[in-house]
């Protein structure tokens, strides 16, 4: 086996200063797993029988992460490495993590509280492999499977459960039976979990290439921890001859057209959870789902917020499922473009357009090279008004309000009001954003 020839060199010289000082030592966990796997691994820990003031002692320069667990973190050159002591844990009374943890010199004692087998190795550049879980043969078969008795690994931090759907969201994995059981027994345990841990699980599922895992968490019970406004769009259905999905899978469906942007997936996941709400059915057995924009921009704000999400991404999301059906209400002009670039701004409204397509390409597939067509249409028409200056908002405008003061409109909200007419004005007609001609418009 050659793996240990991807490990960094810093971390082979923690490895063997430690191992000089008399103590074991070995990379683990998700570096173990991707390192099997051939993948990159994102960060290398080690874990050692070295106690943590023997690890302090053995290092020149070295901070404290999370002492009372074991772990010091030790600096090599400009690499920060988490280096933590063989422990085992006491009593989980919270869901979350042990009253306190003892620690042990025996590597598999160790490797007895990690939460999945492919997780719960350990490796040596010389010795090799520790895997007393089978993890490297559950890797081969693409198996998510937990350590020892699924339930008790649920018990001790209930957000495993979300870990497990995420792992197979990100690798691929197949979830094991008697975990998936594990999961259902433990389910309820997940309102014990913070809204943010709970949250950053979840957008790791919707920013991995398996965003369809999401169907998983609705067929474990999980949603209901998590975006339980979600639920009702499994029986929604679409009779329509724009789709060919219900409202979830057409959902799923289309974030798995976008790319892995925080914003753009949260987006498309968001931008028709209110069509449950709002569905009528004509006399013809066709379905219809009016203003569900507006109502799905309400929920997603709600939803988000709920999710401790940053204001930013609120507002930014909650922008693109308002508008993301926009080029099906009116004939599409340059007029109406600028309107909304008014609201979005540039860079929201190329965004806006990868909403649309992603859209488009979870409905009908007959009427996809229309919808392609006319969403090019659209960013060629915003393209012109990029590359010729048109005017779009205030900042554009060739007067502002100290113009309009010198001119006689007294300051407030006169000015205001004058300012936008002048927006609106040159909106309309690009060529007379002149300073001269604006100021005649408006005393006129």
């Amino acid at each position: 086996m050659k793996e240990h020839t991807q490990i960094p060199k810093d971390a082979l010289f923690i490895i063997d200063t430690l191992e000089q000082h008399g103590h074991e030592a070995y990379v683990v966990g998700g570096c173990v797993r991707d390192m099997i796997m051939g993948r990159e691994p994102n960060d290398w820990d080690i874990t050692t029988s070295a106690k943590p003031e023997e690890v302090k002692a053995a290092f020149k320069r070295t901070y404290d992460t999370g002492i009372q667990h074991g772990t010091v973190t030790v600096i090599v050159d400009k690499e920060h490495y988490e280096v933590t002591t063989y422990r085992i844990e006491g009593e989980y009374k919270d869901s979350r993590r042990p009253e306190h943890v003892s620690f042990v010199t025996d590597i598999t004692l160790d490797l007895s509280r990690r939460d999945f087998t492919m997780n719960a190795i350990a490796y040596h550049p010389v010795r090799g492999f520790v895997d007393p879980y089978n993890g490297k043969k559950h890797i081969e078969q693409s198996l998510i499977k937990s350590v020892r008795d699924a339930k008790e690994r649920f018990t001790e931090d209930a957000l495993r459960i979300l870990r497990a759907v995420r792992f197979s969201a990100q690798l691929g994995f197949k979830i094991d039976d008697n975990t998936i059981e594990g999961i259902k027994a433990c389910k309820h345990l997940l309102k014990n979990i913070s809204k943010e841990r709970i949250r950053d699980e979840f957008l790791k599922i919707c920013m991995s290439d398996r965003p369809e895992a999401i169907h998983t968490l609705y067929e474990l019970g999980l949603l209901e921890y998590i975006l339980p406004e979600f639920i009702p769009t499994y029986t929604t259905a679409q009779n329509h001859p724009h789709h060919v999905y219900d409202v979830a899978h057409h959902t799923i469906e289309a974030m798995r057209h976008t790319p892995k942007d925080e914003v753009l997936r949260l987006s498309m996941l968001l931008h028709d959870i209110g069509k449950a709400k709002v569905r009528s059915t004509d006399k013809k057995g066709i379905d219809h789902f009016y203003g569900h924009p507006e109502v799905s921009a309400e929920i997603a704000k709600k939803v988000l917020k709920d999710l401790r999400l940053d204001n930013q991404t609120i507002k930014e999301v909650t922008l693109l499922v308002s508008y993301h059906d926009y080029h099906l209400r009116q004939k599409i002009t340059k007029v109406y473009i600028k309107e909304i670039l008014k609201v979005t701004g540039e860079v929201l409204f190329d965004q806006l357009l990868l909403v649309n397509e992603a859209d488009a390409r979870a409905q009908s597939l007959d009427k996809l090279p229309m919808k392609l067509e006319q969403i090019a249409y659209v960013r060629k028409l915003k393209e012109e008004i990029v590359v010729n200056h048109e005017c779009y908002n205030l900042k554009m405008l060739a007067i502002n309000g100290g113009d309009l003061i010198k001119e006689g409109i007294a300051p407030g909200k006169a000015v205001g009001e004058a300012l936008e007419k002048a927006l609106k004005y040159v909106i309309k007609y690009p060529e007379k954003n002149i300073k001269e001609v604006l100021v005649e418009y408006i005393k006129e």
